[in-house]
Formats: structure tokens, sequence, C-alpha cells
């Protein structure tokens, strides 16, 4: 009876020896591997079309009586509005006329210096639409107001691309994807394998111009740190 209870005893320990084998195994392992890990970056990039321009357009004039300058504004602003309708703007964006901007030059003179004209007045025209391509097209035929007496003293757009959230998802997943393929050929490189994602962030965004006006470059760059094992 003893002896089956030493042998019984004996087994006992040598499963425990062999338990606490492993797990020190286990632990040398973990404190080896613990900091075997690769830090990447994915890149993901899109061209897209801008979907809101705003574009404006000023004239200015200038003289010594308010009357005729504010006069003369109203119909090269009546100008601009006519060739803007005969080229199709209705339904394709908002057109706003903004208030007149005086600026009195003999308040801002100084010495002898004593400007021509007393008065410079400017009036900007702001149209508005998310056709971004008719809009471009249509700046382009701009000059056509010289033959209806306006020369615009100022003529810019500003091309927005406003889904940007909707493209935000797609655009972090495809980072992400790019990053684990740099990480799995690092590994293999290192005869490892990735194992998990140990830290990453969220991704730094940016909207850029692209070589088209109407076109924007959206661009993440994702940092992402996978651990590494055998």
């Amino acid at each position: 009876m003893q002896k089956y209870e030493k042998i019984i005893v004996a087994a006992i320990v040598a499963v425990g020896l062999l338990m606490l084998g492993l797990c020190i195994k286990g632990g040398i392992d973990n404190f080896t591997n613990k900091d075997r890990r690769v830090t990447v970056k994915g890149l993901a990039e899109k061209e897209v079309d801008a979907d809101k321009v705003t574009w404006t357009m000023s004239v200015q004039v200038a003289g010594d009586e308010l009357k005729p300058l504010f006069s003369a504004l109203n119909t090269k602003m009546d100008a601009i509005q006519q060739f803007l309708k005969e080229k199709g703007i209705k339904g394709k964006g908002e057109v706003t006329v903004n208030t007149y901007d005086v600026t009195d030059n003999l308040a801002n003179a100084w010495g002898n210096n004593v400007p021509r004209y007393r008065y410079t007045v400017r009036r900007s025209l702001k149209v508005t639409s998310k056709d971004t391509q008719f809009i471009s097209q249509l700046r382009q035929k701009v000059d056509e107001l010289i033959d209806r007496d306006v020369i615009l003293d100022s003529d810019y757009a500003e091309y927005e691309y406003t889904q940007f959230q909707q493209l935000k998802p797609e655009m972090m997943a495809e980072a992400i994807s790019n990053a684990e393929k740099t990480a799995s050929q690092f590994a293999e490189n290192s005869h490892s394998t990735i194992n998990k994602i140990v830290a990453a962030g969220q991704g730094e965004f940016s909207i850029d111009e692209a070589d088209t006006p109407y076109k924007k470059k959206v661009r993440v760059v994702s940092t992402i740190t996978y651990s590494l094992k055998d």
C-alpha cells in the first residue's frame, strides 16, 4: 500500500515539476519576446472631385464722387450677372452680390502723398456651387467680360471636399492593410511572423490640391505597432 502511495506521490511531483517547467518556459518566452515588435506606417491616397466651390469676383472704381461710383459698379455687377445667366448658371449655383466697400483715400494720405482720387469703391460677387467642373470651365471664359466693359480686380475660386467623413473609414482600412503588408514583409525577412497590434494611431489626414483645379488629394498615414512571434 505504501509502495502505491509513493508511486502516486512521485507521479504528482513529476507532473507538478513538468507544469512548473512549462510555466517557467512560457515566462521566459514571454520575457524574451515581449520587446519583439515592429512599428510601421501605412499610407492611403485617393484623388477625389471637390464637391463645393466658392467663386468670388470683384471690381473696383475710383473717383471723387460716390454716387457715380456706385452707379458704375452697379452697371458692372449687372453685366457679370448677365454673363453668368447666359452661360447657364441657373440651377448650377447660387449668386450673391455683396455690398460696397468704400475707401476714403484722403483719410489714409500722409504728408505730400496726395491721392489722385478721393474714393476707391469695390464690390464683389460670389458664386457658390456643387458643380465644381462647371464652374472650373466657366472660369476659363471670364475674359469675355472685357467685351462687356468689365475688368475684374480679383478672381479666385476656393474648392472644397465636404464628404471627408464618409471617405474616412475606407481610407483608414486601406492604410491599415498597407501597414500590415509592410510589417509582414519585415517579419518574413527576420524569420518571424506578425502576431497582433500592440498600438495604433488614428492616422493623420490631409486634403491637398491636385493638378486639376476641381480635384483634391486626400491622404492618410497610420502608424501601427505589431508584436512578432517565431
